[in-house]
């Protein structure tokens, strides 16, 4: 089966180097294990250097998390066993000793615990030291059975290749769980880990820095592991392979329907990660972004698919929403007062009390006299005390008010304010809801507004339904989570075509020529009979340009559709294969005509349409006392498929 897609990344040269990321759900049993050994070999085979980054296994930060509150009361044995259990149990199954393997991760992890108990608190630094165990002892082991598959695999210490950097106002507790690291490329770098032979494997979620101590990128910060590897290698691009099939139109475990996204660019891609989005971190795209290197997200369970691209190419740039997401866990901070208005500095001053703090203002929402924010608590932890010390700073300034546990829904898509009227008709689903904020990206990629605590997941539900309707053979919108899941979408069979029923007659045809065009009239008459069965349709019009056979024009004539011709030529030979048809099934729609076209069409008393107003502005006499149609542009795109789209700046059609 190839899983390896040649269109995706540029062939590898020099500089080949292709970084996979493995997640959690990847690397914890041994059937994901072995397609892991299939992919780096196939990887290998088309000429890539390879440096795999992956997790640690599924549930063990977690346990790891547990772990360091039951140290401070002492009761972690049983927490301890478990998760050195869960390490053993997945490679006994493959012929390793966990035990020996892992010895000195178990040995510098029960001594945290021991002194953890023995100070009576967590401190950042110990706190990141535990956490990072959950990586180097997966990767150890991980690294140790594709050894012994006779893949020519090297174990790194992520901590040794990834440095930390520090931020003006960066709380300790932030610089230990949340580093940020370097990602510009480094020559020096970039030949240290070319000279090691085979495929690289590291950790992704930690670093070190300048002391030589573990930080930690925080939670999902394997996915930016990989992309600061990725830019730092001028990768020719990164495969992050998860659990699911790429990035879909909405969390599909709340919305059924919810679509596959084939290709994002990367603003788009980071809008819905930073929006709740959890297939990425919202870090991992700004590397990526800057050093134009392709990603591919993709399933460890579903190798053959080709997942979501996210690259600098738009799949399409016409308005509409790709994807509809929520997040919880939100606080609002209301700052009001009069004496803003034109006053010089209040939103500095506003804003530093929270820089002051470490606190990340996410959106925002101003007025003349009030400016309200949200913080994200969930991506950004606030420790205890934090609202209370910002509200007394804020007070000085404004009246405050802080509303907790509220939720965001965003809509995300392209030139969001092109499709405000579209959109009017689904924000009824508001109504009976109350709206705290709502914030339009200036960048017009999101829409999002902030409601009470438990309503965001119907929210979304009513307005995926509502907004998320691709055409068929769609650019951007892929297969649903159901049929990804249940493989290929069973195809109901229809009535036999009709060059079977009649392949004894073609075949006769063929012997007496070499090349013919065939057409099958009762086709054509039974397409005309379900067009005419339409009840929302008061009049169809055939356009000649599509087939003006003679015989096929005949069938449409007889069975009431009406003619639309573009042109002199067509509008004659109507007119010749049916003299006397009333000239009101005609229409007559040509692009930039010249005044005798017009003269023609309007002597003939067939329908006109007008595509621009020179022929008013200079020919007006012509059209004195004539009913015509006018074909106006409003600057929005219309159509079910880009070839076929009219209207909007980057069309010549109304």
């Amino acid at each position: 089966m190839k899983t390896l897609d040649e269109t995706t990344f540029p062939p590898a040269g020099d500089n080949g180097w292709l970084v996979l990321k493995f997640g959690g759900t990847s690397v914890s049993s041994p059937d994901r294990w072995e397609t892991i050994r299939d992919l780096i070999q196939e990887r290998v085979e088309a000429g890539y250097r390879l440096l795999v980054v992956h997790s640690a296994l599924a549930g063990a930060s977690d346990r790891l998390q547990e772990l360091l509150q039951e140290a401070v009361s002492g009761e972690y044995e049983e927490g301890f066993t478990a998760l050195l259990q869960l390490h053993f149990t997945l490679f006994q199954e493959q012929g390793l000793d966990g035990a020996a393997l892992l010895h000195d991760d178990v040995e510098e992890l029960h001594r945290l615990l021991v002194e953890i108990h023995r100070v009576g608190r967590v401190t950042p630094p110990v706190h990141a030291r535990v956490l990072a165990l959950g990586e180097l002892m997966a990767t150890r082991l991980g690294a140790a059975w594709l050894q012994a598959q006779g893949l020519g695999v090297r174990w790194l210490d992520a901590r040794e290749i990834l440095a930390s950097k520090e931020h003006v106002n960066e709380s300790a507790r932030a610089a230990y769980l949340s580093a940020r690291c370097d990602f510009h490329p480094d020559s020096d770098w970039q030949a240290r880990l070319s000279a090691l032979t085979g495929t690289l494997l590291t950790q992704g979620f930690i670093a070190g820095n300048d002391k030589g101590e573990t930080v930690l990128l925080g939670r999902g910060g394997s996915d930016t592991s990989a992309a600061y590897l990725a830019a730092k290698l001028q990768a020719v691009g990164l495969e992050v392979w998860t659990d699911v099939a790429g990035v879909f139109s909405a969390d599909p475990r709340i919305v059924a329907g919810a679509r596959q996204l084939r290709a994002l660019s990367y603003q788009e891609a980071q809008e819905i990660a930073s929006t709740g989005g959890s297939i990425l971190h919202p870090r991992s795209i700004a590397p990526l972004r800057l050093y134009r290197i392709p990603l591919r997200i993709r399933c460890t369970t579903q190798p053959e698919l080709a997942g979501t691209l996210v690259s600098s190419d738009l799949a399409g740039d016409a308005p509409g929403v790709k994807a509809i997401s929520g997040r919880t866990g939100i606080t609002l901070i209301s700052m009001e007062t009069l004496g803003m208005w034109r006053q010089v500095g209040f939103l500095a001053d506003a804003f530093r009390c929270f820089s002051d703090l470490g606190l990340s203002i996410d959106l925002v929402s101003t007025s003349e006299s009030n400016v309200t924010v949200t913080l994200d608590t969930r991506a950004h932890p606030i420790e205890a005390g934090t609202l209370e010390k910002l509200k007394r700073r804020l007070e000085d300034l404004c009246r405050v008010r802080i509303i907790d546990h509220t939720e965001v829904v965003s809509l995300v898509g392209r030139k969001i304010r092109a499709i405000l009227h579209e959109i009017g008709p689904a924000m009824e689903v508001f109504e009976e809801h109350r709206i705290h904020l709502v914030s339009q990206a200036a960048n017009d990629l999101n829409l999002s507004f902030v409601v009470g605590e438990g309503q965001a997941q119907r929210l979304i539900q009513k307005l995926h339904a509502m907004l998320v309707r691709p055409a068929r053979d769609d650019a951007v919108f892929g297969r649903t989570w159901e049929e990804l899941e249940k493989g290929d979408v069973i195809v109901r069979p229809g009535p036999e075509p009709w060059w079977v029923r009649k392949r004894s007659r073609l075949l006769e045809m063929a012997a007496r020529a070499a090349a013919a065009y065939v057409y099958d009239l009762e086709t054509v008459q039974a397409a005309a009979d379900r067009l005419l069965g339409l009840d929302a349709v008061s009049r169809i019009y055939y356009a000649l340009k599509a087939n003006a056979h003679p015989d096929i024009l005949r069938v449409v004539h007889d069975s009431g559709l009406d003619f639309e011709c573009v042109s002199i030529g067509e509008l004659r030979h109507v007119l010749e294969l049916f003299p006397g048809i009333d000239r009101e099934r005609i229409l007559f729609t040509p692009n930039f005509a010249g005044r005798q076209e017009y003269e023609y069409a309007l002597r003939e008393k067939v329908q006109v349409t007008l595509d621009n107003l020179y022929p008013l502005e200079h020919w007006a006499e012509m059209f004195s006392d004539r009913e015509i149609l006018l074909r106006l542009d409003t600057g929005q795109a219309r159509g079910h498929h880009r070839h076929v789209r009219t209207e909007g700046t980057h069309t010549k059609f109304g």
